[in-house]
């Protein structure tokens, strides 16, 4: 008769086997971990992000340093005001660059403009064009609401890059 100890403690060892198995199949892998679950407040299509800012061979790797090679960036840094978590937040730093034509920023884009005398950072969810020209419509990440209609004349910076 077997002891039902021992098959108990055979069965964990199989598990345990196929576990680790399992898991070094993804040692090198870098995945998202979703814990309790959130909800996906953008309006954009899946696989509509930000556009591509800095190509691979405007970024060079040295043991010492990075080099990312763009027009005329800047460094930007966030308040906490918790609107563009987990994106964005206080101690982040941000790369930007001044856009050029409102041609250039893509829906994804996350933007920084001037509203009341305030700059305000959000993402870019909708792009038009009226008799007053090319208009975006922004919202927070963490937020649940779209901003007003802005204009490209208060448009000041696109995040091309962040540095956690």
């Amino acid at each position: 008769m077997i002891n039902v100890k021992v098959l108990i403690a055979f069965a964990a060892g199989i598990i345990a086997c196929f576990a680790t198995i399992y898991s070094l199949s993804y040692i090198n892998l870098e995945q998202p971990l979703q814990v309790g679950g959130f909800k996906q407040i953008s309006t954009l299509q899946e696989g509509s992000g930000p556009g591509d800012w800095i190509s691979n061979k405007d970024i060079e790797v040295y043991n010492d340093k990075i080099i990312i090679k763009l027009e005329n960036p800047s460094i930007s840094n966030y308040a906490s005001t918790g609107s563009m978590r987990p994106t964005l937040d206080a101690g982040h730093n941000g790369i930007r660059i001044r856009p050029k034509s409102p041609e250039e920023i893509k829906e994804g884009d996350i933007i920084t403009f001037t509203k009341e005398n305030s700059l305000i950072v959000h993402r870019v969810v909708q792009k038009g064009q009226d008799k007053e020209g090319y208009w975006f419509i922004t919202r927070g990440d963490n937020n649940l609401q779209n901003d007003e209609k802005i204009y490209f004349k208060d448009i000041k910076y696109i995040t091309v890059g962040i540095l956690y």
